[in-house]
């Protein structure tokens, strides 16, 4: 769950990360590993909302079953509060000290290879390969936590897809049909401009964009564009280069510049803010101030009875459709898809231990009540088969039948700079600071700088 945007309101003041650090705001309940052999460390993100507490009651769950089945061992829930980008610098500065590692830590999958290349995480196969619930995960899933050197850092437990979710009521009155299936990025403007002229007071469309939202902008913001754009429109993997800021490049900033240009988007400073995904899930389309929200699969966990905000009507308000393909050219709907995985850090005391943690964090019914818990698109075949995955939320079999068409992000290293130069490019068209052809020529200075020259052109 990579980009998932559940921090709390942006009336909070948000530190700069430094501050944060120095003043210990982020700092984990308790140190790293440690020299206690009985005791297993992990180190997981909380959210930052603090109505959302269903994967520290999860884990506290499994920790129980763990500590009855291993007598005289312990299990210590270390949970960082934090926005994704400050949780993952508070993890790799635990990691990058034999002092403060934990035994286990709770890795977004595009930042693992990254932390591969730090030195952070030591590869699993080993144990992997003696353990024989591997083989009901998906290839996909277990290539999300596969380094460049073909090892594997981190066993996945869910993954999640994207599309487009909608008010029937703002439509209706807007005059848009109740089964709206776009066809193309056209057909998704027009209908924002429908809801502009017709239903004041709503906003249109949320697209995520800019720095504030962090990898939630670039993937689920940008990347759903860019992916319909062409095949490849981010790294060539034939021919192991980049993709400069070429037409597909330009014409998903082109959409952003024109939701935030013609006012189909929320206000600027509302856009920008790190904590507007809560304001998503908690404000605006609970109570129908949003009409068009381009999002995740994961977005019913928020309005459940131990939700951030109850809203038993959700089901019957909102209707999903996929986000198509610039021109509506084939296949025809685009999705992106990430995941977190538990690793175990290169200078962990008690690996052995963590792993045996893992395993009971993946038995079949622990893995089926976390997909549940936490809206998670099933990575195990046995999970996905599971009738109570199957019925455990409206939609869910919509967002997991985007699986055929969903992509990846680029599983490198350098992947999170390349986000973070996409970030700047976004904010540059949503400010109006430049135009779509400005901000991707300074992205693609950006990346052959990322990339040391390992650029292409299209």
């Amino acid at each position: 769950m990579p980009v998932r945007p559940t921090a709390p309101p942006a009336r909070l003041i948000t530190l700069s990360l430094a501050a944060v650090l120095t003043a210990g705001a982020l700092t984990a309940c308790g140190g790293g590993s440690g020299d206690d052999p009985d005791t297993v460390r992990v180190v997981y993100k909380r959210s930052t909302d603090n109505k959302i507490r269903f994967m520290d009651r999860y884990l506290a769950a499994v920790r129980e079953q763990f500590e009855k089945a291993h007598p005289g061992k312990k299990i210590k829930l270390i949970p960082i509060q934090a926005t994704d980008n400050d949780y993952a610098a508070k993890a790799q500065q635990m990691m990058s000290s034999p002092r403060t590692a934990p035994d286990l830590v709770y890795e977004d999958s595009f930042r693992i290879n990254s932390d591969i290349k730090a030195g952070y995480l030591r590869p699993l196969d080993d144990r992997l390969r003696k353990w024989k619930e591997w083989d009901q995960f998906i290839g996909t899933a277990k290539a999300a936590a596969r380094a460049e050197d073909g090892r594997t850092y981190g066993v996945p437990d869910g993954t999640d897809t994207r599309g487009l979710w909608y008010d029937k009521a703002v439509f209706a009155k807007a005059g848009l049909p109740a089964d709206w299936r776009p066809k193309s990025w056209a057909e998704v403007l027009a209908a924002a401009r429908a809801v502009k002229r017709k239903v004041p007071g709503v906003i249109p469309l949320n697209v995520y964009t800019g720095e504030g939202p962090g990898e939630a902008a670039v993937m689920q913001g940008f990347e759903m564009l860019l992916y319909g754009t062409g095949p490849d429109p981010l790294y060539d993997a034939s021919a192991g280069k980049w993709v400069a800021g070429g037409k597909g490049f330009r014409d998903a900033l082109e959409f952003v510049r024109t939701v935030y240009a013609e006012g189909l988007g929320p206000d600027v400073s509302d856009a920008l803010d790190p904590h507007v995904g809560t304001r998503v899930a908690t404000e605006w389309l609970p109570e129908g101030k949003l009409a068009i929200a381009l999002d995740g699969s994961w977005m019913g966990q928020n309005w459940i009875n131990d939700g951030p905000r109850e809203w038993p009507e959700w089901s019957e308000a909102l209707a999903r459709t996929a986000m198509p393909t610039q021109h509506g050219q084939a296949p025809g709907k685009v999705s992106m898809s990430g995941g977190w995985a538990w690793s175990v850090p290169a200078k962990a005391k008690n690996p052995e231990l963590a792993f045996d943690f893992v395993k009971t964090l993946q038995t079949r019914a622990n893995a089926t009540e976390w997909c549940v818990v936490a809206a998670q698109i099933a990575v195990r075949k046995d999970v996905a088969a599971d009738e109570r995955y199957r019925s455990s939320s409206p939609g869910v079999d919509f967002f997991t039948g985007l699986v055929r068409y969903t992509r990846y992000r680029p599983a490198l290293p350098v992947y999170p700079q390349v986000s973070s130069a996409i970030g700047e490019a976004m904010e540059e068209v949503t400010t109006g600071d430049a135009s779509a052809a400005e901000a991707a020529k300074a992205y693609d200075d950006r990346l052959r700088t990322i990339a040391d020259g390992a650029v292409t052109s299209r």
